[in-house]
C-alpha cells in the first residue's frame, strides 16, 4: 500500500483498483481507477464499507508433493458472450475493460464461447464480439440460445449448434470448438449424450471442455442481488474471493488430474463474460503466476491429449477432469466452493460482512 497526502492507494494485480480518499476522517469516498469508473448513482449502491490491502488468499488446497511448478499450465476461456447487464458495468463497457485487463495480465489468447442468438440489430453485441477477435482472442460455439442438453432433444440441441455455427463460421479467429452450456453433456441419458457426440464429429467440432471451475456466474448473481438491494460490498473482499477461489480450483484440478492420469495436462479455466472478470481477471492471472502457473494459449490447451478422451460415465456433466476421475473411480472429485450453499455463505460473510 502506498500513501500520499489525503489518499490511501491500494494496488491490485494491475496496480490501479482504486484509492480511498481520506482527507476528511469523518467521511470515506471511494475513487475507482479510470478503467473501473462507474456512474455516481451506481457508486452510491456499491460504495464499499471496508478497505484492505491487495489479494491475500487463504484456505489454499495443497498440491501433492510430486507437483512441479514448471508443468502447471493453464489457459483462459469465457462463456456466454454476449452477456447481459451485471452489477457494476454497462454491458458495452465490459468488453473494453475486459480486453484491457487481459492485455495487462499478459493473456495473449483466450477463447470466448459465443451465444449468437442473444445478438440483435438493436445492440452493439456483434461489434463487441468482433473486438475480442481483433484483440487476438478466439471465438467458438456455445449454441445459439444457451440450451441445456438434458432439457431438450438431441435433434433440437444440434439444430441450435448449427444456428450458432452459421453465425460464427466465417468470423476472424473462429475455432471449430463447441462447449456445452452448463457443462451438461446429457447427464444420465447416454443415448442423447452419444447422439450429440456423433453430431459434433459429423460437423467437425471438438468438445471445448473445461477443467477448472469456481462458479463465477454464481458469484456474479450474488453481486447483482446485493447491488439491487442497496447492500454495501467490500471491494477488496470481492476481488480476493474471486481470485482465491479460482487459484484453489486450479490447484485442486491439477492434483485431481495427477491422481487420475499420472501427469499434468494443460488446464482450461472456465470464466464467464462478467463484470467480475473485467474487474479482476488481471489479479487472477497475477495470483496464478505467483502460485507457479504458466498461462498458455487456448490453442495449446486444446492440443493436450485429454482433448481426445471421451469419458464413459453414468452422469455426463461437469469438468473433463471430474468425468475422467469418475470413469476411473477416483475419489474427491468436486471442488468445494462449487457447492452453492458454500459459495453463498462465503459471499455473505466476506463480501457483505453479514
Amino acid at each position: 500500500m502506498s500513501r500520499n497526502a489525503g489518499f490511501s492507494c491500494v494496488s491490485g494485480g494491475h496496480g490501479d483498483h482504486g484509492c480511498l480518499l481520506n482527507s476528511d476522517p469523518g467521511a470515506a469516498l471511494l475513487a475507482l481507477s479510470p478503467r473501473l469508473f462507474l456512474p455516481s448513482i451506481l457508486l452510491a449502491i456499491i460504495l464499499f464499507a471496508f478497505w484492505r490491502p491487495g489479494y491475500a488468499g487463504s484456505e489454499r488446497v495443497p498440491a501433492s508433493a510430486s507437483v512441479a511448478a514448471s508443468d502447471k499450465r493453464i489457459a483462459f476461456s469465457f462463456d456466454d458472450a454476449p452477456r447481459g447487464k451485471g452489477a457494476f458495468l454497462e454491458p458495452d463497457k465490459r468488453p473494453r475493460f475486459l480486453i484491457e485487463a487481459l492485455k495487462t495480465a499478459g493473456i495473449e489468447q483466450a477463447v470466448f464461447f459465443i451465444n449468437p442468438g442473444r445478438i440483435t440489430a438493436y445492440d452493439n453485441d456483434a461489434a463487441d464480439i468482433a473486438a475480442y477477435a481483433r484483440a487476438g482472442h478466439l471465438l467458438a460455439n456455445h449454441t445459439a440460445h444457451h440450451m441445456k442438453l438434458s432439457a431438450v432433444s438431441a435433434e433440437k440441441f444440434l439444430a441450435d449448434i448449427d444456428a450458432a455455427e452459421a453465425w460464427l463460421k466465417n468470423k476472424p479467429n473462429y475455432r471449430p470448438w463447441f462447449r456445452f452450456p452448463f457443462l451438461d453433456e446429457g447427464q444420465k441419458d447416454k443415448g442423447k449424450r452419444d447422439a450429440v457426440r456423433a453430431g459434433l464429429k459429423k460437423r467437425g467440432l471438438m468438445n471445448g471442455y473445461v477443467t477448472v471451475d469456481a462458479s463465477d456466474w454464481y458469484m456474479e448473481e450474488q453481486a447483482i442481488a446485493a447491488a439491487a438491494s442497496g447492500k454495501l460490498m467490500d471491494w477488496n473482499a470481492l476481488r480476493d474471493l474471486y481470485v482465491e477461489s479460482y487459484v484453489q480450483s486450479a490447484d485442486f484440478s491439477d492434483d485431481l488430474a495427477r491422481r487420475t492420469l499420472g501427469r499434468a495436462p494443460v488446464q482450461m479455466i472456465l470464466l464467464h463474460e462478467t463484470d467480475l472478470a473485467a474487474m479482476f481477471v488481471d489479479d487472477l492471472a497475477a495470483a496464478l503466476k505467483a502460485d507457479g502457473w504458466t498461462i498458455v494459449t487456448a490453442d495449446e490447451a486444446y492440443r493436450d491429449p485429454i482433448a481426445n478422451m471421451e469419458p464413459d460415465v453414468d452422469f455426463a456433466d461437469g469438468t473433463r477432469t471430474q468425468m475422467l476421475a469418475a470413469e476411473r473411480h477416483i475419489g474427491k472429485r468436486w471442488y468445494r466452493r462449487n457447492d452453492q450453499k458454500v459459495a453463498k455463505k462465503l459471499f455473505a460473510e466476506r463480501v457483505l460482512h453479514d
